[in-house]
């Protein structure tokens, strides 16, 4: 039998860890990839580095897996935990990250944007947000607080309600900081993480934690509330 494929690649240059999620399809946030993902954050803290996650071309990520959802309660709630528990890391992680998307964005994709320091988007015609309401899903508790901490207000409550955005207009929105042309999204991502490479690492650690406290101690609130035990 064939091993299974990665579900992601891990590449360590000039203090860059650059995390690129490809499963091959949509990148569904799976039970599997969120994993990878969470050993992906373990390894780039450990080598100290800046964190770049990107995706395949096109896709960033489609968000979780719905396949999971009709697994029953326990795996739900362990796909939940992992998606709000890798927000959670990724808004406290001691270095700087940064994210380039790649193209569409779903949750969970949408909500990992929301938790980095740095967006870059591709340009393009693709969608980004929060679409649960849409397909009949109440908005998780860990990611209301994710998207108010980012989102404008007025976008914040147009998005919880399932409206998607252009990468143009998720600018304007918070999701995103700026956009590359698809060719020039690679280069400007990690020109981005080089540039802050060069920060005071325990200013910016500290910065991140007084800046974010509220919406970690919210979010620890809400994971607590909604996703521990069974």
């Amino acid at each position: 039998m064939s091993e299974p494929q990665p579900l992601l690649d891990y590449a360590l240059a000039d203090g860059i860890a650059t995390v690129t999620m490809d499963d091959g399809k949509v990148n569904a946030m799976s039970i599997a990839m969120l994993e990878a993902l969470h050993a992906a954050l373990d390894r780039a803290e450990a080598d100290g580095a800046v964190l770049l996650l990107t995706g395949r071309v096109g896709m960033f990520s489609a968000g979780f897996d719905l396949k999971v959802f009709t697994q029953g309660r326990p795996q739900t709630l362990r796909m939940l935990r992992l998606g709000a528990t890798l927000c959670e890391r990724m808004l406290s992680f001691p270095a700087p990250v940064v994210v380039a998307c790649t193209g569409h964005a779903y949750p969970m994709g949408a909500f990992l944007m929301l938790s980095a320091d740095r967006r870059i988007g591709a340009a393009g015609e693709f969608r980004i947000g929060l679409n649960e309401v849409a397909i009949g899903i109440s908005l998780p508790l860990f990611a209301v607080e994710v998207a108010r901490h980012r989102l404008t207000p007025a976008a914040f409550h147009r998005t919880v309600t399932g409206e998607m955005w252009t990468p143009e207009d998720a600018i304007g929105a918070g999701f995103l900081d700026e956009l590359a042309a698809p060719e020039q999204l690679a280069a400007r991502a990690l020109e981005v993480a080089h540039s802050l490479r060069a920060l005071d690492v325990a200013s910016h650690r500290t910065t991140k934690e007084r800046v974010r406290s509220q919406v970690l101690d919210a979010l620890r609130v809400a994971i607590a509330e909604e996703l521990d035990g069974d």
